[in-house]
């Protein structure tokens, strides 16, 4: 079994609140076709939003396909197309703003255990923006480090290392601002 696979086996997904007001089971299954699981083995673009996370709330699996989204990134299995949407899930997990309401008032701040979950993962993205495997993937890699990232130098370090296959916003700071939000 694939780590993708093995970490989603790892949660308990009927027993989360999904965005859409069910069990977020579905969300599982939804996972697994993003990865490219099944006799095809073609990843197959799902939408989570309103699911997992909107602009404005994360939901109860916000956590838990942050974890998964690492393992996808972590999985040599998993195609390149199927990495850069794991890849815009988890930054969609990790710049979250806010919680849904059933979940704040269990005591969880979602968008912190997102951030903190993928920090444990930190290593993953920096491979991905050095392996420089496609514009989009170093792009996405490499905002999701300015919002987890605390050493500065080291984030700086790998911007200069990269600046020639990393996108204009990040070679420039401009996609920076989250970073700077967090300090203030």
């Amino acid at each position: 079994m694939r780590r993708v696979e093995r970490e989603i086996a790892g949660h308990d997904w009927p027993g989360m609140l999904c965005g859409c007001g069910g069990p977020a089971d579905h969300v599982a299954r939804d996972l697994l076709a993003l990865a490219g699981s099944g006799s095809a083995r073609e990843p197959r673009l799902v939408s989570l939003e309103e699911h997992v996370w909107s602009p404005v709330v994360l939901w109860e699996p916000a956590p838990a396909v942050t974890s998964v989204a690492l393992a996808a990134l972590a999985d040599g299995e998993v195609p390149l197309a199927a990495r850069e949407w794991f890849l815009d899930l988890l930054h969609s997990t990790v710049a979250g703003e806010g919680t849904d309401g059933e979940s704040a008032r269990h005591g969880l701040d979602l968008p912190e255990l997102c951030r903190a979950r993928a920090l444990e993962g930190l290593w993953l993205l920096y491979e991905e923006v050095t392996a420089n495997r496609s514009l989009a993937a170093v792009g996405s890699a490499f905002e999701i480090l300015t919002v987890i990232e605390p050493d500065r130098a080291r984030l700086q370090r790998v911007r200069e290392l990269a600046a020639d296959w990393l996108p204009v916003c990040c070679r420039t700071g401009l996609c920076d601002d989250r970073l700077h939000d967090l300090d203030a």
